[in-house]
């Protein structure tokens, strides 16, 4: 729909400047073909910004537009990048076309023309090459081997969207300021939510060179499974920031708030080495954290039967929602669905990672959670390894580490608090209010005497300067006093962290507890649910065709390959009418 929109606007357009185009080539003294070039250049460049109107709404992350279509800030990057395209190609044509035009009626010195009352070349160029930079690294040949410098030459986008105000005037600009109002705030909050150094509590170091990090937060945090953050740790990187997806579930734990990383890179390999590093041991880890963003609502409470299937991390996801389906069912409030996880591992050690469903428990009085009310069902298959090795049993061994908390450190908080869309809306509306006051001011006492009372006219460009001026006052200072006011109320309603003594070390293996011990654990719920698959693969076929209930979920996490593999099966599930009801999928 959105590309027919694009092809009707450019037949509009062109209907519309081919009408008179004998008569506007007669009276320049240019040839017919050469006007409808640059006829046809206006509209690609016209029609490009339909295209920039709408690229900033999917990476609006904090924003409630994306939930009232139904979309998360995962789900709808996809969206971002489509548009992204489309608007580079329309913009990379528009700036050809005129190069062409100007060639061919000899006028390349228009090429360095900077206007200050019509359109400004100059400042068009210097976008659309900002612009090309930005696109030549976002190509997934280039971003998936190159991460860091598709991500630093991203923040091009501040001089792209400078200079394309520039180019065509802010006037012709507010097509796309909806779009990027929304994300200059939601941007600015982050980025204040991002200076606070959080409390790291303790962390899990597996053997399969993963880590679970485990956070204080705010019990007014609250947030859905299959959420995700961006975490940054100074004593690694001070620039990177990288997604990880939320273990925990802020029904279970309240105040703590968990990811779990995987080493497969440079910057989570020496996360895990300084964790597992025992000389020095690390007795305190500063970290900053943006989000948690995720789902507005689960909708997987509503199967009698959630089928869930990972392969290696992507099991990390599906951890939180057996930690809220756990949660729901010991509360016994709420029907909650039978769960089915089907997980693919390389390597035995890998089985560790399922004893992440357990969260770290606050303190050795804490109540451990009844399994016995949710049916709970583990097929795990390793795919490598066709036997349990000796080594295998003696490396299973799960280290916790503790952290000591300093004063400066605060918990996990959502950037405006428990009631983020009012106080959004507020900022949204009052820094609105404060831009058109800032910027009706400058126009009656600045802007006004020159263009009123004299001959000369003010410039566009100093126009546009003004206004971007004017929206920035605006945006930081409601943002910041909205972020301040809410960290202040939470602050007073959250328990301080302070120093205590740093617990040993604990390391967790089956093979070193007694009989007693294991049976009186949770953990034995887990392992007895569980059924090893050494060797094989995951028929999915025939595991289906024994899913009961009649309404079905089916979630996919892990290799698009495995993902496609899983979707495909699902419709040939549907087309065999197998003998549940209904059958819905996702990843």
């Amino acid at each position: 729909m959105f590309i027919a929109l694009l092809c009707w606007s450019i037949y509009s357009y062109l209907h519309a400047m081919f009408a008179p185009i004998r008569q506007e080539a007669a009276a320049e003294g240019l040839k017919v073909w050469e006007v409808k070039l640059s006829s046809l250049g206006l509209t690609l460049g016209l029609v490009g910004n339909i295209c920039l109107a709408f690229i900033f709404f999917p990476v609006t992350r904090g924003s409630s537009v994306l939930q009232l279509v139904g979309l998360t800030s995962e789900s709808s990057i996809k969206y971002h990048m489509w548009l992204g395209h489309m608007a580079m190609t329309l913009f990379t044509l528009h700036g050809l076309c005129f190069i062409t035009f100007w060639t061919e009626t000899k006028q390349l010195s228009k090429m360095l023309k900077w206007d200050d009352l019509l359109v400004s070349n100059v400042a068009g160029e210097i976008a659309l090459t900002a612009g090309l930079v930005m696109w030549a690294t976002s190509f997934t040949c280039i971003r998936r081997k190159m991460f860091e410098l598709f991500f630093y030459t991203h923040y091009l986008y501040i001089v792209f969207v400078v200079f394309y105000v520039f180019h065509v005037g802010f006037s012709s600009a507010c097509t796309i300021l909806p779009g990027f109002y929304l994300f200059a705030i939601d941007r600015f909050l982050r980025l204040l939510q991002s200076q606070q150094k959080v409390c790291l509590v303790s962390a899990r170091v597996l053997p399969c060179r993963a880590v679970e990090l485990n956070f204080s937060k705010s019990p007014g945090l609250k947030y859905n499974p299959t959420s995700s953050m961006f975490i940054n740790i100074p004593s690694i990187s001070k620039l990177q920031w990288h997604p990880f997806s939320v273990t925990s579930s802020s029904k279970l734990e309240p105040d703590r708030i968990s990811v779990m990383i995987k080493g497969d890179g440079h910057w989570t390999n020496k996360l895990h080495q300084k964790l597992s590093s025992t000389s020095p041991r690390t007795t305190h880890l500063k970290a900053s954290i943006e989000g948690p963003y995720g789902p507005a609502s689960p909708d997987f409470m509503r199967h009698d039967t959630l089928v869930m299937v990972s392969g290696g991390s992507g099991i990390t996801p599906f951890i939180s929602i057996i930690r809220e389906i756990l949660s729901q069912s010991n509360t016994k409030t709420v029907k909650t669905p039978k769960l089915l996880l089907i997980c693919a591992f390389k390597h035995c050690v890998d089985l560790t990672i399922l004893d992440l469903i357990l969260p770290v428990p606050e303190s050795a009085n804490a109540a451990p959670l009844d399994f016995s009310c949710a049916e709970l069902r583990i097929e795990a298959f390793v795919t490598r390894d066709k036997e349990m090795k000796p080594e295998d049993e003696s490396s299973s061994q799960i280290q916790t580490l503790w952290f000591r908390q300093n004063g400066t450190d605060s918990p996990v908080a959502a950037a405006l608090g428990s009631n983020s869309w009012i106080w959004l809306g507020a900022i949204i509306s009052g820094s609105f209010v404060i831009y058109l006051v800032l910027i009706g001011l400058a126009t009656q006492y600045y802007i006004y005497p020159i263009d009123g009372n004299t001959n000369m006219r003010f410039s566009t460009p100093a126009k546009a300067a003004l206004n971007i001026l004017s929206i920035c006052v605006a945006v930081v200072v409601t943002a910041t006093v909205g972020f301040l006011w809410n960290n202040r109320r939470s602050s007073s309603q959250t328990t301080p962290v302070l120093n205590r003594a740093i617990p040993a070390p604990t390391t967790t293996s089956p093979a070193t507890l007694s009989a007693e011990e294991v049976e009186s654990q949770p953990r034995n719920a887990i392992r007895q649910a569980t059924t090893v698959h050494l060797g094989k693969r995951p028929n999915m076929n025939r595991i289906l065709l024994e899913v009961e209930g009649e309404s079905v979920g089916v979630l996919a996490s892990g290799p698009k390959k495995m993902r496609q593999r899983v979707a495909n099966y699902c419709q040939s599930s549907i087309a065999d009418n197998l003998h549940f009801h209904s059958i819905s999928f996702a990843w």
